[in-house]
């Protein structure tokens, strides 16, 4: 494997993004950050199957329009990770900030830990080919999954007493589903969101999802593999027709 070092020690992201397009040109196969403080737009348009790996706090829009690779992240995150991102994975081993995977339209985003406010804010969905996928560990705070178009955004709850405490879930959905372990108290629902009884069926659907999470954290994916969840979708596919006025 062709490997690459870069130390982004107080490196404008402006060289270090340079650095990075010039490794994956010259075939790297694995690319090593160290001392991120803050570097935006890491990964940003990057294509192939280039697997980078970020020792420190990337800023935001990591893996923005990336389609393919896979970056891991030994750190938190800041704002907006996979932003529109098309295919690939960012596996990110601590928090992140708002928007977390904002308007994605493929590929999977872990978070190990917690995540801010709009999750998942505008994911979309190509028929079954390109079906983004959000996975948080911990929580996360208002408006997840808000005017939500496709996808799936899964939240774990670890080590918390309720995996969601924060309200306006699912705010606008038309498409996709927000699937939340245990219970959701009904208040904590935003404008056209509905709860539906979570199945076996619905198990065996993300099961393989649940499995790949754990897998990147070393979790016993068992303790996952079961009902108690919620899953939330839209009421209808036009929540806010009410709201206009048509001739």
């Amino acid at each position: 494997m062709k490997t690459v070092k870069i130390d982004a020690r107080g490196m404008h992201y402006t060289p270090l993004n340079q650095k990075i397009r010039a490794a994956v040109a010259d075939g790297a196969e694995e690319i090593i950050l160290d001392n991120i403080l803050g570097q935006r737009f890491i990964g940003d348009g990057l294509r192939g199957n280039v697997r980078i790996i970020v020792n420190g706090v990337p800023g935001g829009d990591l893996g923005i329009f990336m389609s393919g690779p896979t970056c891991i992240v030994h750190g938190n995150a800041e704002h907006a990770p996979g932003n529109t991102m098309d295919k690939g994975m960012l596996v990110i081993h601590g928090s992140a900030g708002d928007a977390v995977a904002h308007s994605m339209r493929g590929g999977k985003v872990f978070i190990k830990n917690n995540i801010g406010y709009r999750g998942g804010i505008h994911m979309k969905q190509y028929e079954v080919e390109a079906r983004p996928i959000l996975v948080v560990g911990g929580t996360a705070h208002s408006f997840l999954g808000e005017y939500m178009a496709g996808g799936l955004v899964l939240v774990l709850g670890i080590g918390k007493d309720k995996a969601m405490t924060d309200r306006g879930i699912g705010s606008g959905i038309h498409g996709g589903e927000i699937i939340i372990r245990g219970e959701v108290d009904d208040y904590l629902l935003g404008t056209g969101a509905k709860k539906f009884k979570f199945t076996e069926s619905d198990l065996e659907r993300i099961a393989p999802t649940i499995k790949n999470f754990c897998e990147q954290f070393g979790y016993d994916p068992a303790e996952f593999l079961d009902t108690n969840y919620t899953r939330i979708g839209p009421a209808s596919s036009r929540p806010f027709a009410s709201k206009y006025v048509w001739e």
